[in-house]
């Protein structure tokens, strides 16, 4: 499998669990969107940051090759997986009432 591949194929998981597994449905939320706007910029920046000093390398047989602030394309899917996932979690264990030992 590719990064792309196993990029694309988590947007897709992703968005699956929000609307069907913890039912959250953030993806389907105005206030998603815009909060998402301002955490796209910052990670746009950290990506353009370690990629373009070297920090982080990518092998350039398993992207698709577009590069969005000096970073793969499908880091920007993999952030909006990590980001998505982590919201409809918490809203899932705050409505359970997960309690801290």
């Amino acid at each position: 499998m590719t990064y792309t591949q196993i990029a694309i194929g988590a947007v897709l998981l992703v968005i699956l669990f929000d609307l069907y597994g913890t039912r959250s449905r953030m993806v389907a939320r105005k206030s998603f969107w815009n909060a998402y706007g301002i955490m796209l910029f910052f990670q746009l920046i950290t990506n353009w940051w370690l990629t373009s000093r070297g920090i982080l390398t990518y092998d350039e047989d398993v992207i698709v090759g577009i590069r969005i602030a000096s970073a793969p394309a499908e880091d920007l899917l993999f952030g909006f997986s990590m980001i998505t996932m982590t919201i409809s979690l918490w809203i899932y264990w705050g409505r359970k009432g997960i309690q801290r030992n």
